[in-house]
């Protein structure tokens, strides 16, 4: 009988201050904005293009508010460049990607330390000579995104490009 009020009690006593760290916790974060599932949204817009010449098709992505992604040249070695990558398509020939220039940031924790990202929206614009019809190219931006605060892991979002060239 002993062992079993003794089991009882440690249950009762793990069931409170796991409960009150829980809840700890949770009131420590509620000023920090939730992660989304994606701190980048491809803006997909069918684009038309002059068949069989050079053009450009213009990529639009937006950033969720609260949060940026560093740029393709982050100016540190320890933080993840954003890149594009492109799956071959038929009767498609992509240049090479051109992405914009970001913009310079600093953490409060340490304001003389620039970093180059990318907040709200960017356009990453991509050379391309296409044979005449509907093109599809798969392609992936992977990125890091962070807050003011911190740095999270590493995302890949998942890019369809459509356009027409006539």
């Amino acid at each position: 009988m002993r062992a079993g009020s003794l089991l009882t009690n440690l249950t009762a006593m793990a069931l409170y201050f796991g409960t009150n760290a829980m809840l700890g916790g949770a009131q420590l974060n509620m000023d920090k904005p939730v992660a989304p599932k994606s701190y980048v949204q491809f803006a997909s817009e069918p684009q038309s293009i002059a068949s069989n010449k050079q053009a450009t098709l213009e990529l639009r992505f937006q950033v969720v508010q609260g949060f940026h992604i560093n740029s393709h040249t982050p100016k540190s070695k320890f933080l993840i460049p954003t890149m594009l990558s492109l799956q071959p398509a038929t009767g498609v020939k992509p240049g090479l990607p051109e992405f914009p220039a970001g913009q310079l940031y600093s953490f409060a924790f340490d304001p003389s330390e620039k970093v180059d990202v990318y907040a709200n929206s960017f356009i990453v614009k991509l050379p391309v000579v296409a044979t005449t019809g509907e093109h599809m190219i798969d392609a992936t931006l992977k990125y890091q995104a962070c807050d003011n605060a911190s740095c999270y892991p590493p995302k890949t979002l998942v890019v369809k490009i459509l356009f027409n060239a006539k």
